[in-house]
Formats: C-alpha cells, sequence, structure tokens
C-alpha cells in the first residue's frame, strides 16, 4: 500500500529544492492569486521546525514584524512555492527551535555558521 502511495506521489515531487537545515535564514517566495492576479510574496524568516518525509514534508518559518512573532508553515513540495533562498546559516544544537518562542531581542540570536571556501592551490592559479 505505501508503495503504491509512493509511486503515485513520486510525479509531483519538485526536483529543485535547495538544501537548508533547522537555524538557517530563508527567503521564501509565495505565489499569491488575487482574484485574476497573480504575484510572489517573500516570507523572510528563521527555519524553526522541518518535518514529514516526501510529499507531505513541512517546515516552520519564524520571524518578528513590530515586536510580534509570526509563524508560517509550508509544504516544500507545494505548487504555491516559487523559491526557497538560504540567506545565512546558522549552528544549533536542536532539530526543533521552538524554544526561541520565548526569546527576544539577543537572547533570540543563533551563531552564524561559516562555510569554509575551498583552498586554491598555487600551481591552479598559474
Amino acid at each position: 500500500m505505501n508503495r503504491i502511495i509512493n509511486e503515485v506521489e513520486k510525479e509531483y515531487l519538485k526536483d529543485d529544492v535547495p538544501e537548508f537545515e533547522i537555524g538557517d535564514n530563508v527567503d521564501v517566495h509565495v505565489k499569491i492569486v488575487e482574484g485574476d492576479k497573480e504575484r510572489v510574496q517573500i516570507f523572510s524568516g528563521t527555519v524553526i521546525a522541518r518535518k514529514g518525509s516526501g510529499m507531505r514534508e513541512n517546515f516552520t518559518v519564524r520571524r518578528i514584524v513590530q515586536g510580534e512573532g509570526v509563524e508560517r508553515v509550508f509544504p516544500i513540495h507545494s505548487p504555491s512555492i516559487v523559491d526557497i533562498t538560504v540567506r545565512r546559516k546558522a549552528v544549533v544544537r536542536r532539530s526543533k527551535l521552538y524554544y526561541l518562542r520565548t526569546r527576544r531581542g539577543k537572547s533570540a540570536r543563533l551563531r552564524e555558521r561559516r562555510v569554509a571556501q575551498p583552498k586554491k592551490n598555487k600551481a591552479d592559479s598559474k
């Protein structure tokens, strides 16, 4: 039964989903339909949770708007999501960052994860 569901869902999975993890700061480009018009709106924030697998995989993004915390859950493979851009990576030690809901100001910040650039050899530069 599960194998049949996976076969049906396989054609709806997106191929271009970027690699992002919990704690990363992302821009989610969401397609919004208003009447007969379509526009793309960007929701920027920190990924605090990821759950599910396959077609049912979701991620939660949290941001602060006018001093109020706003969270939104996005299905990764939804056709309404145009793009996901990773702006900043962070060092985290948990799989869910729900504790950020109670934090304010500097205590709500996450330490940035520096991505090492590959070193160039002197022989390559000649």
